[in-house]
Order: C-alpha cells, then structure tokens, then sequence
C-alpha cells in the first residue's frame, strides 16, 4: 500500500469497515476496534490520521508498532493483524488490517479488568454486542454441529406476529408467546442461524425482522454446504 492507496481510503470516510486513529490513546480502546472488525466483517485503521481525514503522521512509529500489536494481543482470542508502514511528509501512517475471524466471539476485557465483553461495529462504531449477537457469532462458526430446527406453536406465532408488523425485540417476542425473556431469545438466535429471521444491532438495543426469501435460500445453501464438508 502506498500514500495514494491511503488517500482514497481516506476520501471513503469512516465507516462500518474504517476508522481513523490520530494516535494510539490506549491498547484497549484499540482493542476494543480490533475486536468489533474482528467480529463482524473485517476493517482497516488508519493511524496517524486526523478524525477530518488529515494527515498528521506517526512520530514515534515502533512504540506506537508496539501498543498495536498489544492491542491484538489483549483480545480473547488474540487477533492477527496485517500492518503496513506508509511513509509521508517524513512521518509515516500506520494502516493495520483485520480480516473477520473464524473463531467469533473475540472478548477483551473492561476498563474494571472484572468482566470480558465482546464488541461488533454498527455503522462507524463499536459497541457493546448484545447475549443474542453473541449467541448469533458463537453459531457462525465453521464448527458448530448442524441445525436441526423445529417449528412449534411459538415459532407460528411469531410468524403471524410478522405478518402484521415489520420488527419485534426479545422482550416483545417473550410477552407475545408468554415464555421467559431467556426462552425467546434461544428460540429467535436459533431462527436467526437457520436464516429465517435477521438480527438488527442498534447502539441501545437489538431487534428482529423476518429475512428475505433470498437471504433463506443463500442460508440454506450455506448450511447445507456445511453439513456435507467432510471430516
């Protein structure tokens, strides 16, 4: 990568798949980026890079290296990082990759060092994933044993449900079918990995929609593609 790669990125804006770092302030707070990227789709960061887009430039380029790599390290498990040293104006720009992983959730720990949270990235930040978006990262896994999915009294209901309406929450879904706020959310995670409702992270809270035709069909492939691998 060179500066005109850096640039057109750049020119992109921060976003789902980028974030620009004018420093390293702290390997958690990066660790917390390297680990959303890790667990949704991938990203880059730019180091050396100004919230407005401008070039400021790395002045010590091997401790910030370091805090980096530490920040990757801090996740659980640790994230690999592609980084790239990009020279300019006599400063350089740090630009480290992060490919989406295959072994989802990656945890770091909270500032208290008491509890372990895991992150995903919701338009151009990381927050918080919720116990369902957890659930739903655990079940994308390559080694997760095939879906066996049944269709109950409750799973029609939600059905109906969504006739009628666009969206629903765990909370909502739970009063609906009268079960625990537990129950509905191992019913709806499970729709969820078998393609047939969609989760949608918001920076507060979650909620569910049914999936499209095609996205059922794209799943079905998926799973089935899955359970013919061999062993």
């Amino acid at each position: 990568m060179n500066i005109r790669d850096v640039k057109m990125l750049i020119a992109e804006g921060e976003g789902f798949e980028l974030e620009f770092k004018r420093k390293v302030s702290s390997p958690e707070k990066i660790a917390r980026t390297i680990s959303a990227f890790a667990n949704t789709r991938g990203g880059i960061l730019l180091f050396g890079v100004d919230d407005d887009g401008t070039i400021v430039g790395i002045e010590s380029e091997k401790s910030e290296l370091d805090l980096i790599r530490e920040a990757g390290a801090q996740c659980d498990p640790p994230v690999p990082l592609g980084i790239e040293i990009v020279p300019y104006n006599h400063r350089d720009v740090i630009v480290a990759s992060v490919d989406e992983s295959s072994e989802k959730p990656h945890y770091i720990l909270t500032d208290d060092r008491n509890e372990k949270k895991a992150f995903i990235r919701v338009n151009a930040n990381s927050v918080i994933a919720s116990k369902e978006v957890i659930k739903v990262l655990r079940d994308e896994r390559d080694d997760k044993p095939p879906l066996t999915l049944s269709i109950g009294e409750n799973e029609k209901r939600l059905f109906s449900y969504f006739e009628t309406a666009e969206k629903i929450t765990v909370q909502e879904y739970a009063d609906l079918v009268n079960v625990s706020y537990r129950r509905a959310s191992r019913i709806l995670t499970t729709l969820v990995r078998a393609g047939v409702v969609r989760i949608h992270t918001m920076e507060r809270n979650d909620y569910f929609t049914l999936s499209s035709d095609d996205e059922v069909s794209a799943k079905n492939r998926t799973t089935r593609s899955r359970t013919q691998r061999p062993h």
